[in-house]
């Protein structure tokens, strides 16, 4: 599976400096793991977003933190001037094992703000599974890599009498204090123990992170701390605010290296996962895998044309698209269950070799994946998409829920409905499906019934009343406000609405592939509802309250209130699976044109987002706006163009968003708002190649739309385990800055006329051409029969 893919070397991603100020030499070969660029938006974002020692889906995400105790704004952050320490996990509501090295007298026990240590960006090399960089204050070089479940550390010390390494379980890491650590000297070459992670508001109950710690050189000494105060300890010290180090001497330039694997089980299981993935203390062989590996998984798409700077970016999209959303089980499938009321150990099933099937995987929500990753991953990685779908369905013989956001082995009920329900579905019917249907289906519908997610809003943990499902049975829609008290975070009945009638949808589909006719019927009832909270006076979605009239004052624009992370504008345009019917409620396809276009037009005054990063986000003025590319809820809009007959406006706009929301290349722009583990590096990715799908694969034929890519050639690998096509590739003829859109094209050597092109042919190989040119053809792809299928149309 090497796909190789040849540019220009010399590259050098300097901290600090975007590609477009970066050399490059004439002539040399370049590959895609070359192109990513790690600091993109690392002054921003989240505790899980930056990534450096790591790999794909990697339980260990290795990185130094330059901010703590907070989940936003914590973490590796590019414009902060000091390390507190080196932590190996960065996940969704998931962090532990924080260690650093320093010299002379030990201080690690007054805590990270003191021994924290200054560093420059000028020292510092940063690469797909690779960091480097200078303790300035103690004169070490330390260097991180990692293999899926183990950190792998390189320290390069002074000369000093009194050089350590610490291991702090008394810091509060991103989301998540430490509740209690306990560290045991094995010899004195390893130690082991666990870090219980306290629990948070969105994760409600602890989790334990394991680890075994070994090291190249013998240590001198073990001790420890509490409360702040040091101890002389023996083999183990335990408990609350307690931490350990390790002692030596070191001449100048002495290497230490240290092996850190973890688990969620046990310290047996945390050192099974390193004797199986890093026997060897061969650091640049371990960063050279690391590389190989993010390369063979990054040129499963090869693309031609653009700048230097396009194509750096494409690939560090891409890099985002697979991360975040991390591996949890050991090399042997064993994992931690948090889902009853005691915490058990589980074990995946193991094929004929004794190999896990899948991995058991934690995730924030899958909102939003039916425009982002449902479309790349089911497409480019379906063995990925086969693995999560699997792991949901283990939560769910655990837990009797499918999640739509486990952290830990917890449920954590992030946002709303049944969000897991179009991804399970799109995979079914693009033919992945190496998972139990029956038990997949049985799983769902019990999620869109009273006592599933769509009972439950944001973060509800105890009770099932905040998803209003009951509302909706009832009347087709669910009331906001809906009740004076609110159970959790996302009460927001008119979102809640419109995705509960698009996951129904769904649902429906597999219902009939099933032969479930009655409750396809049903399904497809429910389907509907989205009309109920359209306001035909307004001409816009809108709440309804308790008493069933409209809600008053109104105010489109106005955030939350009813509107889950957005307001009616954005969300008027959230019927994924009826856009046919929405053309249909708003009068004609040139009044839906109008009104999106001029959304449009309205949005490109403040570059289609609500700022240019989450702290702006968060301000009352940039949330009035009518579409924002910055999170989830309207990003599927430019694409909406194509069903009402103007797809040369869905080829513009779609530029027009790549350019000023998904190009810059720098560490203080990236995403313009929350990426969310994927989710838009996924949006970007898609956008770049001209593909997508507005109701996420889920029609009982999944195609894709087609608008205007921004390579000249985009050849997709396809994974032949799943797909008979070995690739497909697309071709942009006369592509450029300017000739933006689609004159003619071309399936497989036939003309082709519609914006769109089946699932099923594009997995059975091919190549899709289109010619470029400056103007619209507003005869293209226009005429209604040509328009992608809508529930309206069927």
């Amino acid at each position: 599976m090497k796909y190789l893919f040849h540019y220009f070397l010399g590259l050098l991603f300097a901290v600090g400096v975007g590609v477009s100020g970066a050399a490059w030499a004439q002539g040399a070969k370049k590959q895609p793991v070359d192109l990513v660029y790690p600091l993109l938006d690392a002054a921003n974002s989240r505790w899980f977003f930056f990534n450096s020692a790591t790999r794909p889906f990697g339980m260990v995400n290795l990185s130094p933190d330059n901010a703590i105790n907070a989940d936003w704004n914590a973490g590796y952050r590019y414009k902060l001037d000091s390390i507190k320490v080196f932590s190996h996990i960065h996940g969704w509501q998931l962090s532990g094992v924080p260690v650093l090295p320093t010299t002379g007298e030990f201080k690690g026990h007054l805590g990270a703000s003191q021994y924290g240590s200054r560093y420059s960006h000028a020292k510092e090399v940063i690469k797909a599974g690779y960091h480097k960089v200078v303790l300035d204050r103690y004169n070490i070089t330390a260097e991180l890599t990692s293999t899926t479940r183990v950190g792998f550390h390189k320290y390069t010390y002074p000369a000093s009498e009194q050089s350590h390494i610490l291991f702090d379980f008394s810091t509060f890491l991103g989301p998540s204090d430490t509740q209690k650590g306990f560290v045991r000297k094995v010899s004195n070459r390893e130690i082991e123990g666990y870090a219980v992670m306290a629990p948070t508001i969105r994760r409600p109950k602890t989790v334990t992170v394991f680890f075994v710690a070994v090291f190249d050189k013998p240590f001198d000494s073990f001790n420890g701390w509490r409360n702040g105060k040091l101890e002389k300890v023996e083999n183990i010290i335990e408990g609350e605010r307690t931490g350990a180090y390790l002692s030596f001497k070191t001449g100048a330039g002495d290497v230490r290296k240290m092996k850190v694997a973890i688990s969620y089980v046990s310290e047996e299981q945390a050192r099974l996962n390193l004797t199986t993935e890093l026997p060897h203390w061969d650091f640049e062989k371990t960063v050279q895998g690391s590389r190989n590996d993010w390369n063979e998984w990054l040129s499963r798409i090869e693309i031609q044309g653009g700048t230097e700077k396009q194509q750096s970016r494409f690939y560090t999209d891409l890099w985002h698209a697979l991360q975040g959303r991390r591996i949890i089980s050991d090399v042997n499938g064993k994992y931690c269950d948090m889902t009853g009321p005691e915490r058990r150990i589980g074990q995946i099933p193991l094929d004929a070799n004794g190999k896990p099937k899948f991995n058991h995987h934690n995730f924030d929500s899958m909102w939003g994946a039916q425009w982002t990753i449902n479309t790349l991953w089911h497409l480019v990685y379906p063995e990925v998409t086969e693995s999560f779908v699997n792991s949901m369905l283990l939560m769910y013989d655990d837990g009797g829920l499918i999640p739509r956001g486990p952290a830990g082995g917890n449920y954590t009920y992030v946002m709303t409905g049944a969000s897991s329900t179009p991804f399970i579905v799109s995979a079914y019917l693009k033919g992945i499906r190496g998972f139990d249907h029956q038990k997949a289906y049985e799983g769902m519908r019990k999620n869109h019934f009273p006592g599933g997610m769509m009972s439950k809003a944001g973060y509800e943990h105890n009770t099932f009343k905040g998803g209003g499902i009951e509302y909706y049975l009832e009347r087709g829609y669910v009331p906001h406000p809906m009740t004076k008290k609110r159970y959790g975070f996302h009460q927001d009945g008119s979102t809640q609405t419109l995705e509960y009638a698009y996951q129904d949808y769904t649902l429906a589909q597999m219902a009939q592939k099933l032969g479930k006719q009655d409750d396809y019927a049903l399904f497809m009832k429910r389907a509907q509802n989205y009309k109920n909270i359209w306001n035909p006076e307004l001409g816009w979605m809108w709440n309804r309250t308790l008493d069933g009239k409209w809600g008053e004052p109104v105010d489109i624009l106005r955030y939350d209130n009813g509107w889950e992370e957005g307001n009616a504008a954005q969300y008027t345009w959230f019927v994924p699976h009826d856009v046919e019917g929405l053309i249909q409620l708003m009068g004609s396809r040139e009044a839906f044109t109008t009104k999106l276009n001029t959304s449009f037009e309205k949005a490109r005054e403040h570059d289609f987002v609500s700022g240019k990063s989450h702290d702006k986000e968060t301000l009352t003025q940039f949330r009035r706006v009518y579409i924002n590319y910055g999170n989830q809820p309207s990003i599927q809009t430019a694409f909406l163009f194509n069903y009402a007959g103007a797809p040369w406006l869905t080829q513009y706009w779609s530029r027009q968003v790549i350019e000023k929301v998904y190009s810059d290349l720098t560490p203080e722009l990236g995403y313009s708002g929350d990426e969310d583990q994927g989710l838009m590096g996924s949006l970007a990715v898609l956008m770049k190649t001209g593909l997508f799908s507005t109701n996420g694969g889920t029609t009982p034929k999944p195609f894709y739309e087609i608008s205007s890519p921004l390579f000249n050639k985009i050849t997709i690998k396809l994974n032949p385990k799943y797909y008979p096509g070995k690739q497909f590739v697309i071709e942009a003829k006369n592509n450029s800055h300017q000739n933006i859109y689609i004159q003619s094209a071309k399936l497989n050597q036939k003309a082709l006329n519609q914006p769109w092109v089946d699932h099923e042919t594009m997995v059975n190989g091919g190549t899709l051409q289109l010619i470029m040119g400056p103007n619209p053809n507003k005869s293209w792809g226009s005429q209604p029969v040509q328009a992608p299928a809508s529930m309206s149309t069927r």
